[in-house]
């Protein structure tokens, strides 16, 4: 099975409202990076233990650890989980970028340094997510 079907399989698997949300969601990040690798991760280890929740990624950029080694891995990514949905924006070199710019005016969100959660996209400003999701891959295909 390729990626995108992975990708879609996954999609279509999710609960209503969140099926909707994250297609959306897809489709929105699918038009910024339509050249973009997409990534599909199952949340499971090499031993197959879930670690994680499924997620989709879309871009990639190279992410640099502390101990000097290199990962490519996505830019953008989302994921469902029982509370909602998060989209990761990874790359961000100052941590407090998206709670000091979101937090308070994006609607009822979590943000951290690297993540917006909420349970459904009529919850968020769907145009100051967009705003995010751009400047995360702005900055991250500098990298």
């Amino acid at each position: 099975m390729t990626i995108s079907q992975q990708i879609e399989e996954h999609l279509h698997a999710q609960p209503e409202p969140k099926r909707s949300d994250m297609q959306t969601l897809h489709s929105l990040i699918s038009g910024i990076l339509p050249e973009g690798k997409l990534w599909f991760e199952d949340g499971k280890n090499q031993e197959g233990k879930i670690v994680s929740n499924p997620s989709v990624g879309y871009g990639s950029q190279t992410l640099k650890y502390a101990n000097g080694t290199t990962k490519e891995y996505f830019q953008i990514g989302i994921s469902g989980n029982k509370s909602g949905i998060s989209i990761y924006i990874l790359g961000i070199a100052d941590n407090t970028y998206l709670p000091r710019t979101y937090e308070h005016k994006i609607g009822k969100a979590s943000v951290t340094g690297y993540c917006i959660r909420f349970k459904q996209l009529k919850d968020i400003d769907f145009v100051l997510l967009e705003e995010a999701i751009r400047y995360g891959i702005e900055v991250t295909s500098k990298n």
